[in-house]
């Protein structure tokens, strides 16, 4: 039985739209062509970041991340970037008893951006605190330590294949796919999706009578 539930971020609670373009602005491409390229790196199984190198060769993340910081164009999460599925969804799994938490493949600062927006979560980190980052054993190691259940009760949730789903799987937990997002759409059918995932929803308000169905 699962007793708790820890989300991904990107493309399961965040619609990354928003971010994608600024980062499209960013290094002066059209937004359309910087998500077709986008597309073609998540279908090849790259990571998201390989799209960069298309445009400029020895593009460095972390750097260019901080020079839109000092110019006061960095990173921000609004409440506005949320699935609308996503407050009813963990209120109502917190409601039933399970303890809800999120993690992800984030900065240290959309750690404390997602912990303004008093989401109902019972604990919130991100790979840029935890040192850590998906698909690495050691991030699910840190989600183990945090959630309060044996890994056999801990249901991951995420969009994508091989940084959600197999990793989470392979540390023990159970695991819930997203078909939502590029990556979440690309791979709702892939044959390691079906043999993996012990659930595979569209919306994230299926899971409370999913996991603990209403007495």
């Amino acid at each position: 039985m699962v007793t708790a539930v820890v989300f991904d971020v990107g493309e399961t609670l965040l619609d990354d739209t928003r971010e994608y373009g600024a980062w499209a602005d960013w290094i002066g491409v059209p937004r359309h062509t910087f998500s077709a390229v986008l597309g073609a790196v998540i279908a090849a199984g790259r990571r998201n970041t390989d799209t960069f190198q298309y445009f400029r060769p020895g593009f460095d993340v972390a750097t260019e991340r901080q020079r839109r910081e000092e110019t006061g164009a960095g990173e921000t999460i609004e409440d506005t970037d949320l699935y609308p599925d996503v407050r009813p969804a963990l209120s109502e799994l917190r409601a039933r008893g399970l303890w809800v938490a999120i993690a992800g493949n984030q900065t240290a600062k959309a750690g404390r951006m997602l912990r303004a927006l008093d989401l109902p979560a019972d604990a919130i980190a991100t790979s840029g605190e935890w040192g850590a980052t998906k698909p690495d054993q050691a991030f699910f190691d840190h989600v183990a330590h945090l959630a309060p259940a044996d890994r056999s009760k801990i249901l991951y949730v995420g969009d994508h294949r091989d940084h959600d789903i197999l990793p989470a799987h392979k540390a023990g937990m159970r695991t819930a796919h997203i078909r939502r997002g590029p990556v979440g759409h690309l791979w709702a059918n892939d044959p390691a999706i079906l043999d993996t995932a012990d659930w595979r929803i569209n919306s994230l308000t299926e899971l409370p009578d999913l996991l603990r169905p209403p007495a």
